[in-house]
């Protein structure tokens, strides 16, 4: 018997992401599974694409942790808030190390049928990243706001 959708997730942030026990994809992700997010780019299908965007998370935050805010599910979909934590060691992105420690926060939409992840949907603040990096400044306040 299939495990309920929200252990499933569970099980990718915890073992996956957290414990980098990457033989687990292939039962926790579809072979057809569909990567979206803002960092994924070329063909990011099936769980060996899955493997290659952890991979270059941990090549660039050796650290990695996600911790899991909250979840909310309804029917084959798992929402889930998540915070990803870390010390910038290697490359990510095109951006060389910095060593500096980064916090930033996101959510993503599994949707889950016969047993696995089929499609991932991720929206993380990539700009705060690269704040937190140091290579790009803030946007400061604006001089004035008014609504009409």
């Amino acid at each position: 018997m299939p495990a309920d959708p929200k252990s499933i997730v569970r099980r990718l942030y915890e073992e996956v992401w957290n414990k980098r026990k990457l033989q687990l994809m292939g039962e926790l992700v579809s072979p057809s599974h569909a990567l979206h997010g803002p960092n994924v780019s070329g063909s990011s299908i099936g769980p060996e694409a899955y493997k290659r965007v952890v991979a270059l998370f941990v090549a660039g935050f050796p650290d990695l942790r996600f911790a899991i805010e909250d979840t909310v599910t309804e029917q084959d979909k798992v929402v889930v808030c998540w915070t990803l934590s870390g010390t910038h060691k290697g490359e990510y992105m095109g951006i060389p190390a910095t060593n500096k420690k980064v916090s930033v926060g996101g959510i993503t939409i599994h949707h889950i049928a016969s047993g696995r992840i089929m499609d991932s949907y991720s929206s993380w603040d990539v700009w705060g990243m690269m704040q937190q990096f140091g290579v790009l400044k803030g946007l400061g306040q604006p001089q004035s706001a008014s609504a009409r």
